[in-house]
């Protein structure tokens, strides 16, 4: 797993799940170059290992749908949804056939296409963050 952030002071990382080296290390470059912490996957079984990691704050995985691993990128995305629920995860693909499948498979289907478009990417955090940073403050008040 290659990572930009120590796990001790990692808070909100974004990880990146793509066994294609230069698409993840596009989008995580640029990520890191618009200030977000990010934490580099090659298989979804890396990417396990950083969401249980209690070290790091995890906020979302974004996920290559054919991700290689012992879980696919579907698999990936339920398991962190069943275990994991305050972490978003978006899957990402290419191909029409996946994304029917996701569709009728998942709750939402990918929201991003590859290669990615990087400043949707960043539009789409930024948003999620706007989201649960306004749900937080609704919580808070007494």
């Amino acid at each position: 797993m290659t990572e930009s952030i120590s796990p001790t002071t990692a808070t909100g990382a974004v990880v990146i799940v793509d066994g294609d080296i230069l698409s993840r290390h596009a989008i995580a470059d640029y990520l890191r170059h618009c200030g977000y912490d990010v934490v580099e996957a090659a298989s979804t079984d890396e990417a396990v290992i950083a969401v249980k990691d209690p070290s790091f704050a995890v906020d979302i995985v974004l996920c290559d749908i054919q991700a290689v691993g012992t879980r696919s990128g579907f698999e990936l995305a339920t398991w962190i949804r069943g275990n994991h629920s305050e972490v978003d995860v978006k899957l990402a693909g290419n191909l029409t056939g996946i994304v029917n499948t996701a569709t009728d498979l998942c709750e939402e289907s990918p929201h991003f296409a590859r290669p990615y478009e990087p400043q949707a990417v960043v539009d789409y955090i930024k948003q999620l963050r706007a989201t649960r940073d306004r749900t937080a403050r609704s919580f808070s008040r007494p």
